[in-house]
């Protein structure tokens, strides 16, 4: 068996010109695009190049997207209150705080200023609760995309045996929560999990975000398994540079699973793609539903839905 390959790019693509379509509409019908604003403190080489790369994506939907680049010796006070500046400007529907900080500013503080409604990276301790007791939220980008990513290989969830190896609050945590509310059974796993690989082998799903480069073997996966690797890893070329690799042993996986990701171009343009779809929601909410992050998410969920023929009722 030789895996198919899920093409990230292409999905992610497709995603946008919908979003595209949904940004002229509601120019249309409320005289402006939505806004994204993108906050940075400091000058973080990788961070920048991220910066940039949603920016541009930003404005190739239509939407109105701004940089604010703060220098490394902002304080945490300086941060509040520009965070709770944007909050108040009318023009912008999403927030997008660029992590790491500097090591002076507590992020989790700088988070939970950010509106609940404008959280379009979806950590707000508000989102975060309510995702996990099953109500209407904003949730993170990436384990939206790779939820849309397996919908796009398998529509029925329900009853499928999930492993997700990671428990950040970025990705493991939430994805669990989307896959649970799908249906899946799903174990959470982590890299000091006994008996990882026989756990692994169990999986019609596979997901890894462990940040631990080749962790998953190709006799770890279950024949006929989905595969999908979150992990970036930067590992020495052995020629003074370094190359990108994902969590999965690709070429060895691919000879067992029936559907992989690759790295880069998998999961990676889903992450950016979600992040215009939730400020696209996070826009017709604010305009519709007077900012609740309960609308942001019925408009999440009706894209989702669309993959699989049905939504989750919120």
């Amino acid at each position: 068996m030789t895996a198919a390959r899920i093409d990230g790019k292409a999905i992610a693509t497709a995603l946008k010109l919908r979003i595209a379509n949904d940004v002229g509409t509601f120019q249309l019908q409320h005289g402006r695009p939505p806004g994204l604003v993108v906050v940075l403190v400091g000058q973080d080489p990788a961070s920048e190049v991220y910066v940039r790369a949603k920016a541009k994506q930003a404005r190739a939907t239509g939407l109105q997207s701004r940089q604010l680049v703060l220098p490394t010796e902002t304080s945490e006070m300086r941060l509040v209150e520009i965070i709770e500046s944007l909050n108040r400007d009318t023009s912008i529907d999403g927030i997008l705080l660029q992590l790491p900080l500097p090591a002076h500013i507590n992020p989790f503080r700088v988070l939970e200023t950010i509106d609940p409604a404008k959280d379009v990276d979806g950590f707000h301790p508000y989102n975060v609760g309510r995702l996990a007791v099953g109500q209407p939220a904003i949730a993170p980008c990436t384990p939206l995309g790779v939820l849309h990513l397996i919908k796009h290989v398998v529509h029925a969830l329900a009853g499928l045996d999930v492993l997700v190896i990671g428990r950040s609050n970025i990705v493991g945590k939430p994805l669990g929560t989307l896959l649970g509310d799908a249906g899946c059974t799903v174990t959470g796993a982590q890299l000091q999990t006994r008996n990882l690989s026989d756990i692994c082998r169990r999986a019609d799903i596979v997901v890894s975000a462990a940040g631990s480069p080749g962790l998953v073997r190709g006799d770890w996966v279950k024949p006929g398994a989905i595969v999908i690797d979150v992990g970036i890893n930067r590992v020495d070329d052995g020629h003074g540079g370094y190359s990108l690799v994902g969590d999965v042993a690709f070429d060895e996986a691919s000879e067992r699973a029936s559907h992989i990701t690759p790295v880069p171009g998998g999961v990676g343009p889903m992450t950016i793609a979600y992040l215009l779809m939730n400020t696209m929601s996070a826009a017709w909410s604010r305009a519709t539903l007077r900012g609740s992050p309960a609308g942001v998410n019925q408009f999440q969920l009706k894209t989702l839905g669309r993959l699989s023929g049905t939504a989750r009722s919120s």
